[in-house]
């Protein structure tokens, strides 16, 4: 198995370096973060006029202080991610979206995800280098290999390569990147017009790679990027993604449930980076965020209550959609409660009050269910001493479970008090931050979040590039 370029051992952090601001990047998704998000008044909600609203993103995120703009990618559609993630119905190349705001912004760093399992290395390693250079050294690459087994027909493959397979080819392809990118030396541009010389032949080196997956001769035709080395991203939760972030990748994208997951998996990733030669602290795992952010607690969870009562459920038509979900019933709800003898929870209606008898019978799993709506949300059960004029509703619970966010509820305070709380428990070196539609919730995370987190010192690294900006290691070759 070929290794890539290793990133050379540094010393252990200062105290001022572990108390420098976090990591904090906008995840981009035009459509929205959450599936009903797009259904709010005044939500973005057509891709035809992406090109604005992606500006309108970059200015903000900007103006904010934020590090970076990430894009995800997805290369198959169908009529199942009209309810499960609508985002990715129809959505702009990564490449082409980061190369489109390289020219509208300044300082902000700009991630594009390429699926390694579908692209050529070779482009891959021009395309980046060509932003890197147009951007002034802002380029970032998060690498996958894929979750989509419709993306196989696309690219005229009989089926989605296994689990190892594409490890296996993502490993080599790291490799070329690095390789390529190598390509040129830092001195390799003499351009000395008297003489005549405009390269010293000698920096000017090949690829040569020949892996089980990955074969590239080089050199690249495009000069040494900015950065030398372009910070790479991974993803993942099988033990091979996990060790291809420990070993390869700069910034390491975690999804957890809670602050033990995120704890617990930091952990696991620097020991791994540790394992590797890396030192730990190469290595900076990013967290999602779902902030629902407004000048009042009590308006965040009103903004929550409309998103959940958004949700399409099986009611009369929504049943007979193609590829409508199955979970969105309160029969499925009940199976999932482990209620399924329960034939009054069945024969409940969708926006009935939950009574406190109801939720009695829900169990624990209900209960807890019941507590979290209501933390969110702000609503409460029917019959209870609570004030009862936001009454929680089977609709509202039913969307909730079928639909799970990781919800950050709450003014300017309430945000930076989760992040700093993260931060002090050891859970993650940055956030990826996602808006549940666009553009109004973005922008309240950008003019109400953001200076908070500035002023608590959480928001707001220095640097000229993105790999200044990351504080992430140099790369030697192995």
């Amino acid at each position: 198995m070929l290794r890539g370029a290793r990133p050379a051992a540094t010393p252990a952090p200062s105290v001022a370096a572990m108390t420098e601001p976090l990591l904090i990047g906008a995840m981009v998704r035009t459509l929205g973060a959450y599936p009903s998000g797009w259904r709010q008044p005044g939500a973005h909600r057509d891709p035809a006029g992406d090109a604005a609203v992606l500006r309108r993103i970059a200015e903000e995120a900007e103006g904010a202080g934020l590090d970076y703009l990430f894009f995800g990618d997805w290369l198959a559609t169908g009529p199942d991610l009209e309810f499960r993630d609508p985002y990715l119905l129809a959505r702009i190349d990564p490449l082409s979206a980061v190369l489109h705001l390289a020219a509208v912004t300044s300082r902000i760093g700009l991630i594009a995800t390429v699926n390694t399992t579908y692209a050529d290395p070779y482009a891959t390693a021009r395309q980046l280098a060509s932003l890197d250079l147009l951007s002034g050294g802002r380029a970032g690459v998060n690498l996958v290999t894929g979750a989509e087994p419709r993306a196989a027909g696309n690219h005229g493959r009989d089926a989605h390569a296994d689990n190892e397979t594409r490890y296996d080819r993502a490993e080599e392809f790291v490799t070329a990147l690095r390789r390529l990118w190598d390509s040129w030396g830092d001195d390799a541009w003499i351009a000395d017009a008297e003489r005549g010389v405009l390269i010293d032949a000698d920096a000017l080196r090949g690829a040569d790679l020949q892996g089980e997956h990955v074969r590239v001769t080089g050199p690249l035709n495009v000069a040494r990027p900015p950065q030398g080395q372009i910070p790479i991203v991974h993803a993942g939760t099988s033990p091979r993604s996990r060790a291809l972030a420990a070993t390869e990748a700069d910034l390491a994208l975690i999804g957890v449930p809670d602050l033990a997951a995120a704890v617990e998996t930091r952990s696991i990733l620097r020991d791994l980076a540790a394992e590797s030669g890396r030192s730990p602290d190469a290595l900076k795992v990013i967290a999602p965020i779902l902030p629902v952010v407004a000048e009042t607690d009590a308006e965040a969870r009103r903004i929550v209550e409309r998103l959940l009562a958004l949700v399409p459920l099986a009611e009369g038509h929504q049943r007979e959609r193609t590829a409508f979900p199955a979970n969105r019933t309160v029969d499925a709800l009940a199976d999932a409660l482990g209620v399924a003898e329960d034939d009054t929870l069945r024969a409940s209606a969708f926006d009935a009050p939950v009574t406190a008898a109801e939720v009695e019978r829900l169990g624990d799993r209900g209960a807890a269910l019941v507590e979290r709506v209501g933390r969110i949300a702000g609503l409460v059960v029917s019959g209870t001493a609570a004030d009862a004029d936001r009454p929680l509703a089977w609709r509202h619970l039913v969307a909730a479970h079928a639909v799970p966010a990781a919800f950050v509820v709450g003014d300017a305070a309430a945000v930076a008090d989760h992040v700093e709380t993260w931060r002090d428990e050891g859970a993650a070196d940055g956030f990826n931050v996602l808006s549940a539609y666009q553009p109004a919730q973005f922008e309240a995370f950008t003019r109400l979040a953001a200076p908070e987190l500035r002023r608590r010192g959480l928001l707001g690294r220095a640097g000229e590039t993105l790999r200044d900006r990351l504080g992430v290691t140099s790369y030697v070759d192995a």
